[in-house]
């Protein structure tokens, strides 16, 4: 925004450093005055062995012209003095702001590398630089991710295109293809492409956090996803245990329900070709919630349990099926999270498989009630 021009800080500085100054020294003469004037009789006692002379009373005319002249030296001695002081303090004292205006003009310019990175003692100013710091790495970061994110989104949206216009292709060139094939090998890419779709529309309402809160019941939403996914684990001969409490908290009950029926569905994909297992338990704590999803399955390393958050990241080595997702099941579990302030914490099961668990605040007293 434009501004009218005016005096910089380090001239108000100066400015005040010497008026200060000059304000002090003219008090103190004017004690004098008051002094001189109210108690005439005082002298001033000046020592005679150093050669400048004896007692000087106050109250004769020559006197008093010299003590006029004096003032007024002393006065013009303390603004000149106050003027060079205090340009020179002020732009020791505003030095780092100068540093954090041209690191704050280079981030503005796209430089989000650059650190002020003040040196000396802990103050006011080190603490303005530090914060400027964290808030430029967060930055990076988050604009690395959201680079990393578009490219990945960009590749996984092409893909399905590209199949569509190579069957297109194939089914130009060959008249004797069968229609129903194309059709429903068209329909079957469409659908992935939709998916994908809807699963990066949830992802960025979350990560907006443009959503209305109200109590859940965690417990309520665990059934409700369980309901849905049952026939799924059925039909791949999988059993679900459940131990849900009522674990009522603030949230999106449609955010909610998706970040649960994520969990399920990643721990159904990912287990046991049969005779699986998947637990899910919901809790609560003094000051949270809990809902765990655990799964039997191959054994997992920390590294490779690590990776599983990222977008569309799968994990090597994990087997990729029909029913296996976009890629974004647990991005959407952990951006979901985030935004509900919580935790997600995933930890690989000694005997295979994966354990998530999702903290998060409960439910004020006055608010459990749904």
């Amino acid at each position: 925004m434009d501004r009218a021009p005016g005096l910089s800080v380090r001239l108000k500085l100066t400015l005040s450093y010497a008026g200060f100054l000059v304000l002090a020294g003219a008090l103190l003469l004017a004690l004098w005055v008051v002094l001189l004037r109210y108690f005439p009789h005082a002298v001033i006692i000046r020592d005679t062995r150093s050669g400048i002379g004896g007692a000087l009373a106050p109250g004769r005319s020559g006197t008093q012209r010299a003590f006029g002249q004096a003032a007024v030296a002393a006065l013009v001695f303390l603004l000149v003095f106050g003027l060079v002081g205090g340009w020179i303090l002020a732009g020791r004292m505003l030095a780092p702001l100068t540093r954090i205006t041209d690191a704050t003009r280079m981030a503005a310019n796209g430089s989000l590398s650059h650190r002020v990175r003040l040196e000396g003692r802990k103050d006011e100013i080190r603490e303005l630089a530090d914060g400027f710091d964290t808030m430029l790495e967060r930055l990076e970061a988050q604009v690395a991710e959201q680079q990393r994110f578009a490219a990945n989104a960009s590749h996984e949206l092409r893909t399905p295109l590209a199949i569509t216009q190579t069957l297109l292709d194939v089914a130009r060139s060959d008249a004797d293809q069968n229609p129903g094939e194309l059709i429903e090998r068209l329909h079957f890419v469409n659908a992935r492409a939709i998916e994908l779709t809807e699963a990066l529309l949830v992802l960025g309402r979350a990560d907006q956090r443009s959503f209305t809160r109200g109590p859940v019941d965690l417990s309520l939403v665990a059934e409700e996803a369980i309901e849905t996914l049952l026939p799924f684990a059925e039909k791949r001969g999988l059993a679900i245990e459940t131990s849900v409490d009522m674990a009522p908290t603030i949230g999106s009950a449609a955010l909610l329900l998706q970040m649960t029926t994520n969990l399920m569905h990643n721990a159904i994909v990912h287990n046991l070709p049969e005779q699986g297992t998947v637990w899910i338990t919901t809790s609560v704590h003094p000051t949270t919630v809990v809902i765990a999803v655990e799964n039997t399955g191959e054994k997992l390393t920390p590294h490779l349990v690590s990776t599983l958050v990222e977008p569309f990241q799968r994990g090597t080595g994990r087997k990729r099926t029909d029913d296996a997702g976009v890629g974004l099941g647990l991005a959407i579990v952990d951006s979901i999270t985030r935004a509900h302030d919580g935790t997600l914490t995933l930890t690989p099961r000694a005997a295979g498989g994966l354990c998530v668990t999702v903290q998060l605040p409960a439910a004020p007293a006055g608010r459990a009630s749904l």
